[in-house]
């Protein structure tokens, strides 16, 4: 078994939440003096690391960790409404048994992902909920779930959908499976050069020979 662990990012990874989190920023961007980004920009946008996101909408990196407290939190009153990536129910159960444990690291709420993974009826498939509020802090916590596990970086697998999630993981010397429906676009991705690159769920089957 190559991969005991399975770590998955959840925005953009199982849940489709790029137009939450787009409607969401537009509501708040009035209050912080930021500009409103326009869903024509979104396309550009996914070609864009976070450095250069942040300095295409003008984000001063002050301002982020409030964007995030206060977007989770409205979130969380739509939460239960926003759908599932197609095809991931299925993929995470016929993972799930070929691993030793299941769990999740994002910049969202763990509240949020809790209820959402509930509604879903997927919260029983993962043994752990980890959040971080700064949007560079992920290889940091990747490292501890190995320490917490007693896992050799080789034998965990993280899974997202954005440059950072790949940057966090070679950081950690841990493989990373980008997949290409979430923000980041297949293009800009691939150029990172990821470990696995997956165009839809069922990629991830490529992975089973492997569990």
């Amino acid at each position: 078994m190559i991969y005991r662990s399975l770590v998955f990012d959840f925005d953009g990874t199982i849940a489709d939440t790029l137009g939450e989190t787009l409607r969401i920023y537009n509501q708040l961007a009035p209050e912080h003096g930021l500009r409103k980004v326009d869903e024509s920009e979104v396309e550009e946008l996914r070609h864009m690391s976070l450095i250069e996101l942040l300095e295409h909408v003008q984000i001063p990196k002050r301002k982020v960790p409030s964007l995030i407290s206060k977007g989770t939190k409205i979130m969380r009153s739509n939460i239960t409404e926003l759908p599932l990536i197609k095809g991931m129910r299925e993929m995470i159960q016929e993972l799930r048994p070929r691993a030793d444990n299941f769990g999740i690291l994002t910049s969202n709420s763990s509240d949020n992902v809790d209820l959402f993974l509930k509604t879903h009826g997927l919260r029983d498939e993962f043994d752990f909920i980890s959040s971080t509020s700064r949007l560079t802090g992920k290889s940091k916590h990747l490292k501890a779930i190995c320490t917490t596990f007693s896992l050799d970086p080789s034998q965990v697998l993280y899974i997202g959908d954005e440059l950072r999630d790949i940057r966090a993981s070679q950081k950690a010397n841990i493989a990373i499976a980008a997949v290409t429906w979430g923000f980041n676009s297949r293009q800009s991705l691939e150029a990172a050069n990821p470990n696995y690159l997956f165009n839809s769920p069922d990629d991830f089957r490529s992975l089973l020979r492997s569990l």
